[in-house]
């Protein structure tokens, strides 16, 4: 069941993202409180809706769909489970189309720097936790708060990037730069 929740929610996403954003948001929003994780979620769902656009919210949230999968070095999908970077590159593919680097330190390179202060949902945040720089990759969801695959023996989760051991341990912040869409 745990693989499967998150491949059901990015179909869900998908077919919600079809549907006028109201109803996109509200059908999320009842599937996320059926399964238990709107009471969990519903703040960082929420700031990613106030705070940025459409597309970015979606993001987010097609990220939680993740929650739970487990860690695996190297592994890129939902069945063989997520490294950080892994996780990162397969949300920007599902969500949004744009295919990352595979490595974090490829991926801080690819992307926009930007100041700490300037973060918004969908943003990503670096970690030295290796002893070098850009070791590790996550996706900010707001309220200093970001979702990662951390390590062996864990999951995708949301932390606080204030907490000693991530504050310690911050790289720095980028934004992916997206394909302006014509008229």
């Amino acid at each position: 069941m745990r693989r499967i929740f998150p491949v059901l929610m990015l179909s869900f996403a998908a077919a919600a993202h079809a549907a006028p954003p109201d109803a996109a948001y509200e059908d999320m929003d009842s599937l996320l409180t059926e399964k238990g994780l709107i009471s969990r979620l519903g703040s960082h769902i929420q700031h990613a809706r106030d705070t940025v656009g459409e597309q970015a919210s979606g993001l987010v949230i097609n990220a939680m769909a993740f929650l739970g999968v487990p860690y695996r070095y190297g592994g890129n999908t939902v069945d063989t489970g997520f490294d950080c970077s892994g996780f990162v590159r397969a949300v920007f593919e599902q969500s949004v189309g744009k295919i990352l680097p595979r490595r974090s330190d490829e991926q801080a390179a690819a992307t926009q720097e930007i100041d700490r202060s300037e973060l918004k949902p969908g943003d990503l945040v670096f970690f030295n936790t290796m002893r070098r720089a850009f070791s590790h990759v996550g996706i900010y969801v707001g309220d200093g708060k970001f979702i990662h695959s951390p390590r062996s023996g864990s999951h995708v989760r949301v932390e606080d990037m204030r907490m000693a051991y991530w504050s310690k341990r911050f790289n720095g912040a980028r934004r992916v730069q997206m394909a302006d869409k014509g008229p």
